[in-house]
């Protein structure tokens, strides 16, 4: 795995976040990751695409090496504290890249923030959480309940049952809101994903600038098991 040229902490809304830099290129690639995850499931990209572009990862508030405060842990709220980041690295010619959560976060960006981005990567995101298959969104509504009821003996367990609750209560993104987002937009999901593959091709047909893409045989961990073809699908779509 390559070094960051640069990696550490901004104070952001009363949180340490925390983030990490590889390449120097003019275009910048700004890594989102999903719920429960940090950077770390980007390594294969970032091996991929620093030669070329710049390549920032952040951890998202409460997750990895970033901290908390007394703010709700919520996906605007964390759409909040990467646009910030975005401003305070002084990121130009920059592509949003977000992963599960992180696309629902890309979204929320793309909708609310003021800043400029050259194109978006959605990977398994969804509008609600009604866009998850049930076989899937149960057993975290389950561990979520036993977290809340554990986190009064153990409080630590409070900041696993937040982290669950952004999947069982969010997003909540009507698709004729994504009419706005006019920027080229990737949208990716696996074949066996956890996202209903209606509900992906309804984020797709209300982007109106949108690739799909269904990556055969593939699960919702694309960025990983399959890096080679994702990673060879968004340089042919940034390259466009």
């Amino acid at each position: 795995m390559i070094e960051p040229r640069q990696h550490g902490y901004f104070r952001i809304h009363n949180a340490n976040i925390y983030y990490r830099i590889y390449g120097t290129g003019k275009r910048t690639l700004f890594f989102l990751h999903g719920n429960g995850e940090d950077w770390t499931c980007f390594t294969k990209q970032i091996e991929f695409f620093a030669g070329e572009y710049k390549v920032v990862t952040m951890d998202s508030r409460g997750h990895g090496h970033s901290g908390i405060s007394e703010r709700p842990l919520t996906i605007k709220q964390i759409a909040q504290d990467a646009a910030t980041l975005i401003m305070k690295l002084h990121l130009e010619r920059v592509t949003l890249v977000g992963f599960s959560d992180g696309a629902n976060i890309v979204m929320e960006m793309a909708l609310n923030s003021t800043l400029p981005y050259e194109r978006l990567v959605l990977a398994g995101g969804n509008l609600n959480p009604k866009g998850v298959k049930m076989r899937y969104q149960l057993p975290v509504i389950l561990q979520h309940r036993f977290c809340e009821i554990a986190a009064r003996f153990c409080p630590r367990l409070q900041r696993k049952a937040d982290i669950l609750g952004l999947m069982i209560h969010e997003p909540n993104i009507r698709p004729e809101r994504l009419h706005k987002i006019t920027v080229p937009s990737l949208v990716l999901a696996g074949e066996h994903d956890i996202i209903k593959d209606k509900h992906t091709r309804l984020i797709a047909a209300a982007l109106p600038n949108s690739t799909l893409a269904i990556i055969p045989c593939a699960n919702h961990f694309l960025f990983d098991g399959w890096a080679d073809k994702v990673n060879c699908i968004m340089k042919n779509f940034l390259e466009a």
